[in-house]
């Protein structure tokens, strides 16, 4: 709720009324920039969300347009880098697979690698330690799935019965939850270089 001088009473956070003359005067510019800055954010956030719909459809008639000129079947992938005729503009689309893990199979594959490291840690394997470590570890909370992933590429070569488990326990706990598409434009600069004009659309 946006707070107006005009008003007699402000509420507060806790819903309590507070008499407009004991708001001091830097509140009430702090209430009139954030409902200004609140509004301009929208009114941003709303053209930007169209114009992603626009540069999308866009995008998806060029691509159809592509196939039918080539006479190639559409993959349904999406993955491609168009550009104007003089090349000083240039579109980006890419898809991204989404990949998760169970918070579950986090949890028992990580028991079962440190059980694995107790008894066979020795030189030889002291570069699986850095692997499990580097693989389970989070940022701001989240696995990073290549590090996982580059775990998994040792399968073939450790074939120690609780290292194999935890990374079946890896691959049972795999999930695509989705893709992101991904819409990039660039202008190409006079030295020949292209610039990203920021837009920020995976956010939307």
């Amino acid at each position: 709720m946006i707070q107006k001088l005009e008003n007699k009473v402000w509420k507060d956070e806790t819903g309590q009324d507070v008499p407009v003359e004991y708001i001091s005067l830097g509140t009430r510019l702090k209430e009139r920039s954030s409902a200004s800055l609140l509004k301009e954010a929208e009114l941003i956030n709303s053209k930007l969300m169209s114009f992603k719909k626009r540069m999308e459809k866009l995008c998806e008639d060029v691509y159809r347009k592509a196939m039918e000129e080539y006479k190639a079947k559409p993959d349904g992938k999406g993955n491609f880098t168009w550009f104007n005729f003089d090349r000083s503009i240039k579109i980006e689309v890419s898809i991204s697979d989404r990949i998760t893990f169970d918070d579950l199979a986090i949890q028992a594959s990580k028991e079962k690698l440190d059980s694995f490291l107790s008894e066979n840690l020795d030189s030889k394997m002291e570069f699986v330690k850095d692997l499990v470590i580097d693989a389970f570890s989070t940022t701001r909370g989240k696995i990073d799935a290549k590090k996982v992933f580059a775990l998994m590429k040792y399968r073939t070569k450790i074939s120690h019965p609780l290292f194999q488990e935890a990374l079946n326990v890896l691959s049972d706990g795999l999930r695509h939850p989705g893709s992101k598409t991904y819409f990039r434009l660039w202008k190409r600069d006079e030295d020949g270089s292209y610039k990203l004009i920021e837009l920020n659309f995976s956010a939307l």
